[in-house]
């Protein structure tokens, strides 16, 4: 038997040998070593080119490069080949380079292009879908994605690489299974941005014949995250399955690498508008069944409106009045019920249920009116303001009226506090901040006029609808895709 050359393991993965060395150069060598070593590495790419014909025989998805030489002949090679082979490997994974996660050359435009998450890799589109990363794949020559990514204050101090599975890093530990990578320019606690972030996932999960990833690696601006709001975490639950985010913690100091990832950094990004819809259907759908909510017969003459309102900023400032108005126009109108509630002191299924139960809904602008999508398709969202946002909040203002129109609802238009004090900056910004969190007055002319619009045209529409015959189904009741 052959003795081996100890220059270097052939697949170490112990978390506890770290080295924090990102790239290396080859240390010099004799004209003859090293004519030996270019000899060598050419025959070792053309061994990698056979990998992929040669994975199907084997049942884990990284081959030993041990077994390389006595697949393609059958016995075992002379010493000094398989020295230079575990020579030319252990180079292979010296020369993996490292980059940082966050490029902050890119720091004034850092969503736009590739982004400056991951930014020397370019994403792919995929018919109506968003832009994403997929790792292995042909665009990565067939590497995989490995990370060393800790640090939750500083994504320039993140970085990452691809390797090839039989040269992965030294000291890399291997996760087997698909892993879901997001990195947001928000966040994963407000319920509009974590939904932003999850809905490519959920687009992906229903796409790909319904894969579960095995866990979630989360980033903002390439710092790392290990949680989501309660209340977005259980809806990627309904919508996908268990989550389980990833901490690294367990991993020793070494890299880790995925043996699949699916990376996504721009949301929703360039995600088509019937695609969207499909996807908030679904969610819809998957929410209203995670929490046990039967569908029922639509009663055509009930015109159920919900007030959702908000404690503290953007609140209402007399919402005892604000509820008298809109009660009075409900009264008014045949079959018309009320509810008022607050988000703040609701668990998931009782907005999920709330909402499977409102066709009108009224609320100040803010995260709570996320809720939207969760009602039947068609329903009608009337949406309030503190003064100042026209002027000054910009397009972030209209993010509903797109989620209505992206989930297939009605927005009925908004009201913007036209009363209060005038800001004393001269810089925009700083006003902004200063209306921002007001409370918001009421107009009870407008505010009953505007009612009794919005619920005219909501019955007229359920009677209109329940006097077509139709076997369309609809995404609130019945199978959900991927149940």
């Amino acid at each position: 038997m052959c003795t081996m050359a100890s220059s270097g393991k052939a697949q170490d993965h112990n978390p506890k040998s770290f080295s924090n060395q990102r790239t290396s150069s080859l240390p010099a060598h004799s004209t003859k070593r090293s004519l030996c070593f270019v000899t060598t590495f050419i025959t070792l790419l053309l061994l990698l080119l056979q990998i992929e014909t040669l994975r199907s025989s084997f049942s884990s998805s990284s081959l030993s490069w041990a077994l390389f030489p006595k697949a393609l002949h059958g016995n075992e090679p002379p010493c000094h080949a398989m020295e230079e082979l575990n020579l030319a490997r252990s180079r292979l994974r010296e020369l993996v380079t490292f980059l940082p996660l966050k490029d902050v050359r890119f720091s004034k435009q850092p969503m736009s292009g590739h982004t400056w998450f991951m930014s020397s890799i370019n994403d792919t589109f995929e018919d109506d879908d968003t832009q994403h990363l997929y790792f292995p794949s042909e665009t990565s020559n067939g590497r995989l994605l490995c990370l060393s990514a800790r640090d939750v204050s500083d994504g320039a101090r993140n970085s990452y690489a691809l390797a090839w599975p039989e040269a992965l890093p030294r000291n890399a530990t291997l996760l087997a299974g698909l892993t879901f990578v997001s990195d947001t320019h928000y966040d994963y606690s407000n319920l509009w941005h974590g939904v932003s972030a999850m809905v490519p996932f959920v687009s992906w999960h229903q796409r790909k014949q319904c894969v579960v990833p095995d866990r979630w690696v989360l980033f903002h601006w390439g710092e790392l995250r290990t949680r989501m709001g309660r209340w977005v975490q259980t809806l990627a639950e309904a919508a996908i399955g268990e989550v389980r985010i990833e901490d690294f913690k367990e991993y020793g100091g070494g890299p880790t690498c995925f043996e699949k990832a699916v990376v996504f950094r721009h949301n929703e990004g360039a995600m088509k508008k019937q695609r969207r819809r499909d996807v908030y259907d679904m969610m819809r759908c998957k929410a209203r069944a995670y929490c046990g909510i039967a569908a029922e017969a639509a009663d055509p003459k009930a015109i159920r409106m919900t007030l959702l309102l908000r404690l503290g900023p953007r609140s209402f400032k007399n919402e005892s009045e604000v509820i008298r108005i809109f009660r009075e126009e409900c009264e008014k109108v045949g079959g018309c019920r009320i509810k008022v509630a607050w988000a703040n002191n609701m668990t998931f299924c009782e907005q999920v249920k709330l909402m499977s139960e409102t066709d009108v809904l009224v609320s100040p602008h803010g995260a709570q009116l996320t809720n939207l999508f969760l009602m039947d398709k068609n329903s009608s969202i009337m949406e309030f303001y503190p003064k100042g946002w026209k002027e000054l909040a910009g397009v972030g203002q209209y993010v509903y009226h797109w989620m209505a129109d992206w989930a297939g609802m009605q927005h009925k238009g908004s009201w913007r506090d036209p009363q209060g004090e005038k800001c004393q900056h001269i810089d925009n910004l700083q006003c902004f901040d200063f209306y921002k969190d007001k409370q918001i007055g009421h107009d009870e002319a407008h505010f009953a006029a505007w009612a009794a619009k919005v619920l005219t045209e909501a019955k007229e529409h359920k009677l209109g609808e329940a006097s077509k015959t139709s076997s369309q189904p609809d995404l609130g009741s019945g199978r959900c895709p991927c149940s």
